[in-house]
């Protein structure tokens, strides 16, 4: 069974769902999500002998929202995980990230290796740092019209999402999938000046089976306060990318990344400014060096919520064996 409650971390309080016994596997969700987007990993994972615990995140769910913008920099959600972990009376964990979660992950890695047993990313790749600011960087290649730089503009995204959040988390959750009209397609997430990110997205009948109307329920009780702070992690990605000069190029721990393969579509590395470096090809393909990963694995016909679809399928039975692979 899972367990909830609230936990002081780090001068917050985040809420945790938490389940099984063993070496601490920490799951950071991603965006626009909250601590049920594990909801099938916890029982493969407690039932292969780990203790998992999954956090809201800072400005998500029902952990707490700090209003200042400066106060979700990478620093402070690797501070969260760090202090979680020990919080929970654990010296070394397992971290996983997806989406927004990987960075956290891989971040918490790289600062604190002797905390971090082993870490793995769903979606974005281990942190390959570019040579300009990233909003700045994706402002001039998208000609201001990424998503990224959307975001970022106060208020803006935060009045869009909030006027219908539950209306907005349908359409966000299944156009980021690979049910989606024309995923695979390689296009990029723009938004055209005068329109809004939501605009044009499909706002499916039929939810596809590996979302329920009783999930999208509690997604969208989730981010009844607001979508502002999770919106805030953007707002730092050009501070964050001043506070990580020092970590460009560094990895040593036990690393696993997953990315998703859509027919007709090459994964391909982002380097905040260039999308010219395509990952490797998979199966037999070691994982970007920079990670010093264990191995790179790939998911079929998935979208950005794969952790959700492969969820309903086959990710739970493979959990617990990926994780092995981390093991000491």
């Amino acid at each position: 069974m899972v367990n909830h409650r609230m936990i002081d971390v780090n001068g917050i309080r985040l809420h945790i769902a938490e389940q099984g016994e063993g070496p601490l596997v920490v799951l950071l969700h991603g965006f626009p999500e909250s601590s049920y987007s594990w909801r099938h990993q916890f029982g493969p994972l407690a039932a292969a002998g780990f203790r998992v615990v999954a956090p809201d995140q800072r400005g998500y769910g029902r952990s707490d929202r700090p209003e200042s913008v400066d106060a979700y920099t990478i620093l402070h959600l690797v501070g969260d995980v760090i202090g979680l972990i020990h919080a929970l009376g654990e010296e070394t964990a397992y971290v996983v990230g997806h989406d927004w979660g990987a960075p956290v992950a891989w971040h918490t890695a790289l600062l604190r290796p002797d905390v971090v047993r082993g870490v793995a990313g769903l979606s974005v790749p281990p942190p390959f740092r570019g040579e300009r600011p990233p909003l700045d960087a994706m402002d001039e290649m998208f000609d201001g019209q990424f998503y990224w730089n959307y975001f970022a503009q106060p208020g803006v995204a935060d009045a869009e999402f909030g006027r219908d959040a539950r209306g907005s988390l349908r359409k966000f959750l299944y156009s980021a999938s690979g049910d989606a009209p024309g995923a695979g397609s390689g296009r990029q997430p723009l938004v055209a000046p005068g329109r809004g990110f939501l605009d044009g997205m499909p706002d499916p009948e039929v939810l596809p089976g590996w979302i329920t109307e009783a999930d999208l329920d509690v997604f969208a009780e989730e981010f009844a306060p607001g979508f502002t702070g999770a919106l805030n992690w953007y707002r730092n990605l050009d501070r964050n990318w001043e506070l990580t000069a020092a970590l460009a190029g560094r990895g040593r721990q036990p690393a696993g990344a997953v990315h998703v393969r859509r027919p007709g579509c090459r994964p391909r590395v982002p380097r905040h400014g260039r999308t010219d470096r395509e990952a490797p090809r998979v199966d037999a393909q070691p994982a970007p060096r920079a990670a010093g990963a264990a191995g790179l694995r790939t998911l079929d016909t998935a979208g950005a919520t794969e952790r959700g679809e492969r969820g309903a399928g086959r990710l739970p039975d493979r959990a617990a064996g990926r994780a092995e692979d981390l093991r000491d």
